[in-house]
């Protein structure tokens, strides 16, 4: 059961066969969760990078636990979850996903400090640069925003895709002079639907998306993400990932100009049982998995380390350009969340999530599992950026 292997938007499509990745990154952000409950919260203390370790990383082993305190936003207070992946809004029947929080070990997680973020962010511009998953992450950080100050969307007619999406959003928060793009690119490099039919693409893995890559040395911030639309049968999908990741961070530390910080974010993995996204597959659980009890997936475990391969391949140029590129390492801590997803309660009864995805066991509910990511991006740009 991977999403991985159809493709929401393409049914008809079949995964490649994959091979196993020989390296893996030595310095993995393990994190695992135990069933204890404890009124404790995380906070997170920078631990130094192994030699081996492509980026600057946080600390790796983890355990969870389930938290007395209310979640940073609700689906009430966050009006930008009307539509899509409100959890409870959609009657989603056990909530308990809301309580449990990562929490590392040896040290303590904050909570996500909006103001100290927009503040830090003042006069910046960041960009999330991906397919869906990279809109579920940001539209989590504006509700996580939410508490200080509300975007105004800058409502310019939006280019349209040939899958219907808006290539670009933009969301401006006026009293910090700090802008984030949305940018739909799910291949990260230039990409030509073939078969609509089929889903069928041609991808020019060695040729950048100009539509986010023409503006590189206007950006600050870059959120660089997505694996999940690379299921052409033609080529071992791991080499495909690898590549397009190459091209993409190449072009960032290649572009005159761009002296910010671009972090990679990891695969996350779906939760299907019993079946696919497609074939009857759900995901019901209401609890994390129990620490050690299963390993990470194979799919996951290759397309991850794809990713950390290719950051490997282009940091070095990027340091000597003046550019940082950074690992924002979420795969193991997001498997072990199976209680988090939508299912069938992310949108209004009768609809759908992306296209024909009605049961969504990808996407992550708002709010929910997914705001560690905006907690661990303060970390690493902010909280310890050096």
């Amino acid at each position: 059961m991977k999403p991985h292997k159809t493709n929401p938007s393409s049914p008809k499509l079949s995964a490649a066969i994959v091979t196993p990745i020989a390296v893996l990154l030595v310095l993995a952000l393990v994190s695992v969760y135990d069933m204890t409950f404890s009124n404790r919260y995380p906070h997170i203390n920078r631990v130094a990078a192994s030699s081996s370790s492509p980026s600057p990383s946080l600390p790796s082993r983890a355990n969870s636990s389930s938290s007395s305190a209310p979640p940073a936003t609700t689906a009430e207070s966050c009006d930008l979850t009307r539509g899509q992946w409100n959890c409870m809004k959609f009657g989603k029947p056990s909530l308990e996903f809301m309580r449990w929080r990562w929490r590392p070990d040896g040290c303590d997680l904050p909570r996500f400090d909006a103001a100290r973020f927009l503040e830090a962010m003042r006069g910046k511009y960041m960009a999330f640069i991906g397919d869906s998953l990279a809109r579920n992450h940001l539209k989590s950080l504006l509700c996580l925003l939410s508490k200080v100050a509300q975007p105004v969307e800058v409502r310019m007619s939006p280019e349209i895709d040939v899958t219907g999406r808006a290539v670009r959003r933009d969301y401006h928060y006026g009293d910090h002079g700090f802008t984030i793009s949305l940018f739909w690119s799910p291949f990260l490099v230039k990409a030509n639907q073939s078969n609509a039919t089929l889903g069928q693409w041609d991808l020019h893995l060695d040729t950048g998306d100009d539509r986010w890559a023409a503006h590189i040395a206007d950006f600050d911030y870059i959120v660089l993400s997505g694996t999940n639309w690379f299921l052409r049968p033609s080529l071992p999908v791991p080499r495909a990932v690898r590549a397009a990741f190459r091209t993409a961070l190449g072009a960032i530390a290649a572009r005159e100009g761009f002296r910010g910080k671009a972090v990679l974010r990891t695969v996350t993995p779906a939760h299907f049982e019993n079946g696919e996204w497609n074939t009857g597959g759900d995901c019901v659980r209401t609890s994390p998995f129990r620490r050690g009890s299963r390993a990470l997936g194979a799919v996951e475990a290759e397309y991850r380390g794809a990713q950390v391969d290719a950051l490997r391949e282009t940091e070095a140029a990027a340091r000597r350009n003046g550019a940082e590129l950074l690992l924002l390492d979420i795969t193991e801590a997001m498997d072990l969340r199976p209680d988090g997803h939508p299912s069938r309660y992310g949108h209004s009864p009768g609809g759908s999530v992306e296209g024909s995805f009605v049961v969504d066991c990808l996407h992550w509910c708002l709010p929910g599992p997914i705001d560690l990511w905006s907690e661990l991006l303060l970390q690493l740009l902010i909280a310890h950026p050096s």
